[in-house]
């Protein structure tokens, strides 16, 4: 039996919580071929909008600049039968000196000091904040959509 919880377009209650904690998510994209790509990442919530950080010229920003379409996946540690996806889209590639502070930010609540330390000469971040569109967590094996088996 499973529980699942669809929320369209709201990050609330329990879901709001697992952001607000310093859990890794895995932010997927789609490639320039069309094949997935997906990096495991800290991430926040800023605003209305689910909130993460990368460096201009990575794959994912990239892969989100031509197609903006974005999923990210967490499952609680405890127990792997308790996941969330939110899908969604990027509506803003932020720069410069927010995009610095946002890292900060992520910095201090995942590993506790002041500064990205990983920073590499000439290396630039972006923060990318994230439109939720559907949300939902499945707590057990997902049943199956109607009319996918047949009746019994």
């Amino acid at each position: 039996m499973a529980f699942v919880y669809e929320v369209n377009g709201k990050v609330e209650g329990h879901i709001r919580e697992r952001l607000l904690a310093p859990n890794f998510w895995h932010l997927a994209t789609v490639g320039q071929d069309g094949t997935p790509q997906i990096s495991p990442m800290w991430a926040d919530i800023e605003g209305e909008y689910v909130m993460v950080n990368t460096a201009i010229g990575r794959v994912k920003e990239e892969n989100l600049r031509r197609n903006p379409n974005v999923s990210l996946s967490h499952h609680d540690p405890d127990n792997p039968y308790d996941r969330v996806e939110i899908r969604g889209r990027v509506v803003r590639f932020v720069e410069g000196e927010e995009a610095e502070r946002s890292m900060d930010r992520l910095t201090r609540k995942y590993i506790g000091e002041d500064r990205y330390p990983w920073l590499l000469p000439g290396e630039r971040r972006v923060m990318l904040l994230i439109e939720p569109v559907r949300v939902r967590r499945v707590v057990g094996v997902e049943p199956f959509r109607a009319g996918v088996l047949p009746e019994s």
